[in-house]
């Protein structure tokens, strides 16, 4: 019996072998050796070979008894370096979208001040946020004087900016673009005349009022379209620039010297805390705006990229998380303004009516849609373009209020260091240092930063270790002709 029953056994066993084909077994043995020449002993390698035969239909085999590697975990790595390169990528690439523009206005303004002598002359008047004179007996009435107006100032910021949070927080859309429709006029009209007419008079050009009107008119006209609708991005970002310059170039006219530099360090100050502190005007500004997914007002920010508001919902542009941060009131509103709201959901066919679908399945034949079926047609390569809201969005912003305080110190610079180019080139170089620093924190940090207090306190400490220490130095090597 224990013979015939080894004989049946072994005739199985040979059965099995010729039905078996033997490419499939040679696949089988390879892992088994692999893994006994990893092994540490023999023991450890039967183990993993029996695991291997006994769980193995073509799978990749186990290493040292664990399994194998999972593959996600590569395709993590690969999307944290593709991210990685997309970081620097964009990070030099904005690091040149914003150098160009801060630089265009810091040019204008030293320009006009070396050319003009409007901007620098001291004619006795003031702008009302600075009552108090420079023109004392003694230095510390003077360092008081200066104190109070420059509080007086930072004051005036101050509750212009909670005033404007405030609108913005319960959605007094229309009283803000009034008030900045009324700012924009008052530059792009009266400021942008006053500048041509002294630029006229410096250069010596004729030019009767009539033409200059059309001149402004134009000037005006097409400044406001561009920033409060829609225009050229290009030309949108020059009004921007020149209006920061035209602002920039009415401080330095008006405000008293050390008055100046004082407000440059309280503004660089006051800029830190409203951006980083958490009930920061400016921060709560920023997290409204992105609670609300709108964009800020384009008359407030510079965008490397095209910003338009027509409305502060842009219906056109797909909306990520909207529904959930607008009220139901105005979900209501937009929904009435884009399409009429359906009476139940089952009417809410999206395009596809009843008359569709009849002509679609006399054209292919009836179309069964199961759940395996739309899993495959999810997972098919989509040939469309992919969106452009992520370039869009990637494009970075800088507020026209550092354009302005930017080009106010080195237009300072160089309207009080006696003419030196020496300080001036200071002030601009330490201010894109200060710039660039700021724009390698924000790709490390990854949020809303203050622009104001690298580059400012950069600049000041350029600004007076060049006039006082650097500037007589090169004095003196000049006076006795010497040369390094």
């Amino acid at each position: 019996m224990v013979n015939n029953a080894e004989d049946v056994e072994n005739n199985m066993d040979q059965q099995q072998a010729n039905t078996s084909p033997e490419p499939i077994q040679q696949p089988q043995e390879a892992p088994v050796t692999r893994v006994r020449s990893r092994g540490g002993s023999g023991a450890g390698a039967g183990d993993g070979g029996g695991c291997d035969s006994g769980g193995g239909n073509g799978t990749s085999p186990e290493q040292n008894g664990q399994p194998p590697a999972a593959h996600p975990a590569r395709v993590v790595e690969t999307e944290e370096e593709e991210d990685e390169e997309m970081t620097l990528k964009y990070g030099a690439k904005h690091v040149i979208m914003l150098f160009v523009p801060v630089t265009l206005c810091m040019v204008v303004v030293v320009a006009t001040i070396k050319s003009v002598s409007f901007y620098t002359k001291n004619d006795g008047h003031r702008l009302i946020y600075t009552p108090f004179p420079e023109e004392t007996d003694t230095v510390a009435q003077r360092a008081v004087n200066s104190i109070l107006n420059a509080t007086i100032m930072i004051t005036v910021i101050i509750v212009m900016t909670l005033v404007l949070v405030l609108l913005y927080k319960y959605r007094c859309y229309k009283v803000i673009q009034g008030w900045l429709f009324l700012s924009s006029l008052l530059l792009l009209f009266f400021f942008s005349f006053m500048y041509l007419q002294e630029v006229f008079k410096t250069y010596n050009v004729a030019m009767d009022y009539f033409t200059l009107a059309i001149v402004v008119w134009n000037f005006g006209v097409v400044g406001m379209i561009c920033i409060h609708w829609k225009g050229p991005l290009r030309l949108q970002q020059a009004y921007l620039i020149m209006i920061s310059a035209l602002m920039a170039l009415v401080f330095i006219k008006y405000l008293p010297e050390w008055t100046a530099w004082l407000i440059l360090a309280v503004i660089s100050v006051y800029d830190l805390l409203a951006v980083l502190c958490p009930k920061g005007p400016l921060r709560i500004l920023v997290e409204t705006a992105q609670e609300r997914n709108e964009p800020i007002f384009p008359a407030l920010i510079y965008s490397s990229t095209m910003v338009w508001l027509v409305n502060m919902a842009d219906t056109d542009r797909p909306k990520r998380n909207s529904t959930e941060a607008a009220p139901p009131q105005q979900q209501t509103q937009e929904s009435a303004v884009e399409s009429p709201a359906p009476s139940s959901p089952s009417q809410d066919d999206g395009g596809f009516t009843s008359s569709w679908i009849s002509q679609q399945q006399h054209r292919l034949g009836p179309l069964q849609s199961t759940e395996e079926t739309r899993r495959e047609i999810q997972q098919m390569p989509s040939a469309r373009p992919p969106l452009e809201d992520d370039d869009e969005e990637r494009g970075v912003k800088l507020g026209l209020g550092d354009f302005i305080f930017y080009s106010m110190l080195v237009g300072k610079a160089s309207a009080t260091a006696s003419g030196d180019w020496n300080t001036t080139l200071a002030c601009f170089v330490a201010i894109l240092i200060g710039l660039c620093l700021t724009l390698l924190l924000l790709a490390i940090f990854r949020k809303a930063l203050p622009a104001l207090p690298i580059s400012i306190f950069f600049g000041l400490v350029f600004y007076f270790a060049t006039d006082n220490l650097v500037r007589p130095f090169m004095d003196k090597l000049a006076l006795h002709q010497f040369y390094i």
